[in-house]
């Protein structure tokens, strides 16, 4: 916390505003009867712009460096936060969604490759825990400020923008020298497929499950009865939940097949939101299963980025962090736009029917994916914790198209020297698949350091 406290205090209001945000807009629209599926395709373009925003971060800081791109992109994007006070159009806000989007990628690009390039690699794991952890406090913090004003009027926007603003004055006046530019990086989506399908198919899966979650969510409590207060707790319920699942989850995944861990989370999350799909929304059951949803539902993205980093070559880790992101976050912006529709045509419950559904195609793909490959020997200390965002894990730092290769390693990985692969370990029909049986040996690839977000790809929510 004392190396980099400038960057943690304006990634702590950054969350803080933008979570706020996301929540409010979603209980607006519903409060004047705008259609649910106008609700979802707002999310939608708020994480397209995300996935945009990694070529205008990279354009904006190679030309005007890394504090004046935080200032403009900050300031930027407290002009479109407050843009929507003057004008109710959804059309407009839908834009300014996008807006406030791309702005806050070039935002996360900025304090993430700082982290990644001036954390020491002996403190890394330390480092981004902390922000981590400022992460998931601004994004309870958001939703327990929108608590004080059940009448929804301006006050939140202004709350927002004050946040955002107080965001920009730590890293403005910040002493340590901003990093120096990095190197283009090449991400291959389709090739990276044919090399871990597992991962890719879960992440894919997790982004439409969580930006359903994070857009919808708040719809869904209010139709249910719920007030702006007790949506707020159902919100951060969940948020914490997912926040305590990271090191259990972690530790389970040192020991057992990750694959199996990850089919197990999607038959947990389908049960619980049966549950909440067929059971009547009644407040104190409600917390309890959207709790049990955040445990399992927040661990999906670390738990995918762990699999994929045991089945990739050292030199090829930043590349796939990034087709993780891209598949986390083109889920995350499908997803909440179907499911929106699907709760204007079925009800709000059907949210949670929808992702049962999901849940079913997701085990089953993953099924006859693993049919065809030998599932891995658990490595330890290779889970990633994260949030259930596509910018919410300091991985987002891989969209910037500037990183050195060299420092994403040192922060995803510790090398293991010393060990040696037999041949035996490798599926000779098939090369471009797992290489991992689970009566066999240890394997030597190197284990991505933990780091205490989706996700998004970042995580983060707007």
């Amino acid at each position: 916390m004392k190396s980099f406290p400038s960057l943690y205090f304006a990634n702590l209001f950054l969350i803080s505003g933008t979570g706020l945000l996301t929540t409010y807009l979603a209980l607006y629209l519903g409060q004047h009867n705008i259609s649910t599926f106008w609700i979802g395709l707002m999310t939608s373009c708020y994480y397209l712009g995300l996935l945009l925003g990694s070529k205008l971060g990279y354009q904006l800081i190679k030309s005007v460096g890394h504090i004046r791109t935080f200032a403009a992109s900050t300031a930027a994007v407290i002009a479109c936060v407050a843009a929507h006070g003057v004008s109710d159009n959804i059309y407009l806000w839908l834009v300014l969604r996008l807006l406030v989007g791309l702005g806050m990628m070039c935002n996360y690009m900025v304090l993430e490759s700082w982290l990644n390039e001036q954390a020491a690699p002996e403190s890394r794991g330390r480092v981004f825990s902390f922000y981590m952890i400022t992460s998931y406090l601004g994004m309870v913090l958001g939703q327990f400020a929108l608590a004080e004003f059940p009448e929804l009027g301006y006050a939140p926007l202004f709350l927002v923008c004050m946040a955002l603003a107080i965001g920009i004055i730590p890293i403005s006046i910040t002493q340590r020298i901003h990093p120096k530019p990095l190197k283009p990086i090449k991400v291959s989506l389709f090739g990276f497929f044919k090399k871990v399908p597992q991962s890719l198919t879960a992440v894919h899966f997790a982004g439409i499950i969580n930006g359903s979650f994070y857009g919808l969510a708040p719809t869904f409590a209010s139709i249910s009865g719920f007030d702006s207060s007790e949506i707020a707790i159902f919100m951060s319920v969940t948020i914490v939940a997912g926040l305590l699942a990271q090191w259990p989850m972690g530790m389970l995944s040192d020991k057992f097949r990750r694959s199996i861990l990850i089919r197990s989370n999607a038959v947990a999350i389908g049960v619980i939101s049966l549950l909440l799909f067929l059971l009547p929304v009644i407040q104190l059951q409600a917390y309890i299963l959207t709790f049990m949803f955040g445990l399992f539902a927040f661990t999906l993205y670390p738990l995918s980025s762990a699999l994929a980093n045991s089945r990739v070559e050292d030199e090829e880790r930043v590349g796939v962090s990034s087709a993780l992101l891209v598949a986390f976050g083109g889920g995350a912006a499908l997803g909440s736009t179907l499911n929106a529709q699907i709760m204007t045509y079925f009800g709000h419950q059907a949210l949670y029917g929808s992702i049962v559904l999901l849940t079913i195609v997701m085990y089953l793909l993953l099924t006859y994916i693993n049919s065809k490959q030998k599932v891995e020997q658990p490595e330890p200390s290779d889970y990633v914790v994260g949030t259930s965002d596509v910018t919410n894990s300091p991985l987002a730092a891989t969209m910037d198209p500037r990183i050195e290769e060299t420092t994403a390693h040192d922060q995803m990985l510790v090398v293991d020297e010393g060990e040696e692969m037999d041949d035996d370990d490798f599926i000779t029909d098939h090369p471009q698949q797992e290489l991992f049986q689970d009566d066999q040996q240890s394997k030597p690839f190197e284990n991505a350091n933990m780091q205490t977000n989706s996700e998004p790809i970042k995580h983060k929510n707007s």
